[in-house]
């Protein structure tokens, strides 16, 4: 059965992430070692204990959502003799989750991993001045729909359709004014729930290019391998192991929408079965449900999950 590895994005941390491995497994010990050390910041105790509300900054949660997904892959490496390439087609990541994606396929280093994300979650969070962006998740609309919402909502503003995550849930991100036009023209066009989302800053839309500017100068001093195994991008969805194609994609990705629905369904066209989604939560778990229901879909967050998960590899 072909398989997938798909890493999660935002929103999926939460404090006491990753301790659990972290009791039960060196290999997890070592890798939040190797990001405390890379960011010379204590993030595996704030995972581990919190507060949620230094957790749940931008700047935080990226780099630990990664660092716990880093984790699970070198605990499946070092206890079940885990081998990327021969488990996967492919790997994917939702938006920060590409970096976790392309680090567990061997393209980035774990301490350049977490650079990158701690220098991108504060270049995203500085880009717009807290109170000027806002982010709406519109249910029961498709991307197409949301698209038109968001053109009659602009009105000289930025507004753009940021996440087509999967049928009927789409996200759109730019001014708050213009968020929320939005909101109230979705609802007239028959949107089952349109809200606005507690995030930070207007991330995936064209009010985020100072950070795009950031990472281009941050990747641009890292070194980027050609990956085990393809990544599929969430720009074009269109797979590739070429590192200075990847260079630029994860610059466009600050900018560009999260096609994380035809990402899904790209992975179905090239003969993938089963999405494996390693770290925390089971988000991409369940919208891979919603694209397509005959789609295996695992989460793998803890031990538990890492002795089954193995069971089903060995």
């Amino acid at each position: 059965m072909a398989r997938a590895l798909v890493f999660p994005g935002q929103g999926s941390q939460a404090v006491g992430m990753g301790k659990d491995l972290a009791e039960a497994f060196q290999a997890a010990r070592e890798v939040f070692e190797e990001v405390d050390e890379a960011l010379s910041q204590n993030l595996s105790k704030l995972m581990f204990e919190g507060p949620e509300s230094d957790l749940t900054l931008t700047e935080n949660a990226q780099p630990a959502l990664m660092a716990v997904s880093l984790a699970v892959v070198r605990v499946l490496e070092r206890e079940g003799g885990m081998d990327v390439a021969k488990v996967a087609a492919v790997v994917a990541g939702h938006s920060l989750g590409e970096y976790s994606a392309l680090c567990a396929a061997g393209a980035l280093e774990v301490g350049d991993t977490a650079r990158l994300l701690k220098t991108r979650g504060q270049a995203m969070q500085k880009a717009v001045p807290v109170g000027e962006g806002a982010m709406a998740a519109l249910l029961g609309l498709d991307i197409d729909d949301a698209r038109a919402v968001a053109e009659e909502a602009a009105q000289g503003d930025v507004v753009t359709a940021a996440n087509d995550n999967a049928p009927g849930q789409v996200v759109v991100s730019g001014h708050k004014a213009a968020v929320e036009r939005a909101i109230e023209i979705a609802k007239e066009k028959g949107a089952k729930k349109a809200v606005l989302l507690p995030v930070s800053a207007p991330f995936h839309c064209p009010l985020m290019r100072p950070a795009a500017d950031a990472m281009a100068q941050a990747l641009a001093n890292v070194d980027i391998r050609a990956p085990r195994v393809p990544l599929v991008p969430n720009v074009t969805t269109q797979p590739t192991t070429d590192p200075s194609a990847i260079r630029e994609l994860l610059v466009e990705q600050v900018t560009g929408a999260v096609r994380w629905r035809e990402s899904v369904l790209a992975m179905k066209g090239m003969g993938v079965e089963e999405l494996v989604e390693l770290g925390c939560g089971k988000v991409l778990t369940g919208l891979a449900r919603r694209i397509d229901r005959s789609l295996s879909a695992t989460a793998v967050n803890g031990p538990a999950d890492i002795e089954a998960f193995l069971k089903t590899i060995g």
